[in-house]
């Protein structure tokens, strides 16, 4: 693992990068996910507060960029209202898109314009690691208020071997610009356990699953009842 995470900004995180850039961008990480965990994790997540007595489950993606993990799930067993929610324009038109699903919400995480319990399940993958530790506290905040039943988050475990696995593969496949510098840099951005416990320890979480998962990444689901918050 890497001693300290990095801070340095990706480049997916200026919102104006070219519209072409990011759908040469989002096209790769829908490979990433289907290859290096992104579907099998979540899939895992969503599937531990699926209600068999339930016919739908109503889920946020957030910082979803295409949201192909969710739609990926929908098409194995899994029955979802898919919400979207990202800050870079590009992203939410280009799901509008290729998806038709009106859903998609441009808007900020720090004030996603929901009212308390608005959906059963929050989703964010690869999301989190964008963001310094305080400020995933804001958001985790948040997501506890909106949330019903809980949160699942996919994310990257920060490891040297991650480190010069993605390296190599973006070096030799891959197309993007972006992924070709994010990659890596997102291993550096991501989490050891013991980033998770304390920002955990931050929110008032006291009750959560952490597991290691395929390749190099974190499953966290968060379920809310089991906490308790003040939705006042």
């Amino acid at each position: 693992m890497f001693i300290k995470r990095s801070y340095r900004k990706e480049l997916m995180d200026d919102f104006s990068v070219s519209d072409g850039d990011l759908v040469d961008a989002l096209r790769e990480l829908r490979l990433i996910n289907k290859f290096l965990g992104g579907i099998s994790v979540s899939r895992e997540g969503v599937s531990w507060f699926a209600d068999k007595q339930q016919l739908s489950l109503t889920i946020l993606d957030l910082g979803g960029g295409s949201s192909d993990i969710l739609y990926s799930l929908t098409k194995k067993n899994i029955k979802a209202g898919i919400y979207s929610v990202d800050l870079n324009r590009y992203a939410c038109h280009y799901q509008k898109k290729f998806t038709g699903n009106d859903k998609i919400i441009c808007a900020n995480a720090f004030n996603l314009p929901f009212k308390n319990n608005s959906f059963d399940l929050i989703h964010a993958s690869l999301f989190l690691h964008h963001f310094k530790e305080t400020e995933i506290v804001q958001i985790i905040k948040q997501l506890l208020l909106i949330s019903e039943k809980g949160i699942v988050i996919n994310d990257l475990r920060r490891n040297i071997l991650a480190y010069w696995g993605i390296r190599i593969l973006t070096l030799f496949f891959s197309q993007s610009r972006l992924v070709k510098n994010d990659g890596p840099l997102s291993v550096r951005r991501a989490f050891v356990k013991n980033d998770l416990i304390n920002i955990l320890r931050e929110t008032g979480v006291n009750h959560y699953q952490i597991k290691r998962k395929w390749a190099f990444r974190f499953l966290l689901i968060i379920p809310v009842r089991e906490n308790a918050f003040d939705r006042i």
